[in-house]
């Protein structure tokens, strides 16, 4: 496998943006809609597959494209090639806010398995699939379900976050983490659940009935706020759900909000 050799920047804090440059011929994969600019001479195709496969029939990339989808991906990926004669640039953005990843899989092992909708983009000859959970428990309480996505190449890929970014590296060590907030980690590492402490903590800790749990050698990548777990704090807030638009911090609270007139 030899994937196309892609230069980047990163631009940005907490609402992050890559910035691919291209050499002539050089292409970027990237998932529907993830396009944010892209210089002249830069031309898009959408095809179905991510481009590793160049010689497989449509059947091959029809069954490939259907196992992305089971994912939360598009069907189809768009192709960004560079046809000018000097350098151009294109850039891609998450559509949450949060970190983007730079991956060098070449410097990895050649493979990573990650939450599935985490994929942004990546240099051409990058195999995305998928990966079946191999635990029942943690295909029902991981979080993350029975589908991870699988990253497979020798190139820059990039996924993102919610919130911010940790890398560790276990050496032959257990690491314990919050359901949801595993964003990617090593295929070497054993990921599994297990329960949250006892039946009082369990219960009213917070923390959730179970934990993920991460063991071996190998690296892996933690988000401090999962997109679920924001989006669960946006819907309780929201006014149908019995939240307030005006008032978190008043001292007059929903109070103050009748009285402004403004939550009508």
């Amino acid at each position: 496998m030899q994937c196309h050799e892609v230069d980047f920047e990163i631009i940005g804090n907490d609402m992050q943006v890559v910035e691919v440059e291209l050499d002539p011929g050089e292409t970027v994969v990237a998932e529907a809609g993830a396009m944010n600019w892209m210089e002249d001479g830069i031309s898009f195709e959408a095809k179905m597959g991510d481009g590793s496969d160049s010689g497989g029939g449509f059947l091959g990339k029809l069954m490939n494209a259907g196992k992305r989808m089971m994912t939360g991906e598009s069907l189809f990926m768009t192709h960004f090639t560079n046809n000018a004669s000097t350098k151009k640039k294109v850039a891609f953005a998450a559509p949450y806010p949060g970190k983007i990843i730079p991956i060098n899989l070449g410097e990895t092992g050649g493979e990573m398995l990650c939450q599935k909708d985490s994929f942004l983009c990546a240099a051409l000859g990058t195999k995305i699939s998928i990966a079946f959970t191999k635990k029942i428990g943690a295909g029902f309480f991981g979080g993350e379900g029975f589908i991870l996505q699988k990253l497979n190449g020798d190139g820059m890929v990039f996924v993102h976050a919610g919130g911010t970014v940790v890398k560790k590296t276990l050496n032959n060590e257990t690491l314990r983490v919050d359901t949801g907030c595993i964003v990617g980690f090593s295929p070497e590492l054993d990921y599994d659940i297990e329960k949250a402490g006892n039946l009082k903590s369990m219960f009213f800790s917070g923390e959730g009935l179970f934990l993920a749990t991460l063991k071996g050698t190998g690296v892996v990548y933690l988000q401090s706020l999962p997109f679920s777990r924001m989006a669960d704090r946006i819907v309780q807030s929201a006014p149908s759900a019995g939240g307030s638009r005006k008032g978190e911090g008043s001292v007059l609270g929903a109070i103050g909000g009748m009285l402004d007139g403004d939550n009508r």
